[in-house]
């Protein structure tokens, strides 16, 4: 269980980023073929790749978060030393983990108006629910691997300060 604990912690957001990925690629080149080999298009297709580049954008910002890869301004960590720099990050990180919550708790409320109503979408078919799941479950994933970082960084300053003591004990 901790063994396939740890695989979805390292592999969620690469696998289903590649999976939705490769559905609306798949998806595109048939509606391609379709329209200009076959003389015929389909009606699903470009509805089908919409929703997947949605939750593909929402996955990403998870997986952005997770490899800590999003653009930021950094000229104020350019004016501090590494201490300084780790505060500022856990402060970027709750202030990012606040808009997540934001985010998952009002999307949610929209997912469940949207399950009440029981509307789908024009070709598919689908509960629209689905579609606009995508930014409570995105952000939901974002939050998680915020609060992996802030620990990560926690940890980095205890590490500072413990390798700090130590140097003052050698000095001595």
């Amino acid at each position: 269980m901790v063994k396939a604990m740890k695989w979805v912690d390292e592999n969620l957001e690469k696998y289903l980023m590649f999976i939705l990925l490769a559905v609306m690629v798949v998806v595109v080149f048939l509606q391609v073929f379709m329209r200009y080999i076959m003389d015929n298009s389909l009606s699903w297709s470009e509805e089908l790749a919409r929703y997947c580049f949605i939750w593909v954008i929402y996955v990403g910002i998870s997986y952005g978060v997770k490899k800590r890869r999003h653009i930021s301004v950094d000229a104020m960590m350019l004016l501090f030393k590494d201490k300084a720099k780790i505060y500022f990050s856990i402060l970027a990180n709750v202030l990012f983990l606040v808009f997540c919550g934001f985010v998952v708790f009002y999307g949610s409320g929209i997912v469940s108006q949207l399950l009440a109503f029981g509307q789908t979408t024009p070709a598919l078919q689908i509960p629209t629910a689905i579609v606009y799941a995508a930014p409570p479950v995105g952000m939901g994933l974002a939050g998680i691997r915020l609060i992996q970082n802030i620990i990560v960084d926690i940890n980095r300053i205890r590490h500072f300060k413990s390798n700090s003591k130590s140097s003052i004990h050698t000095v001595a």
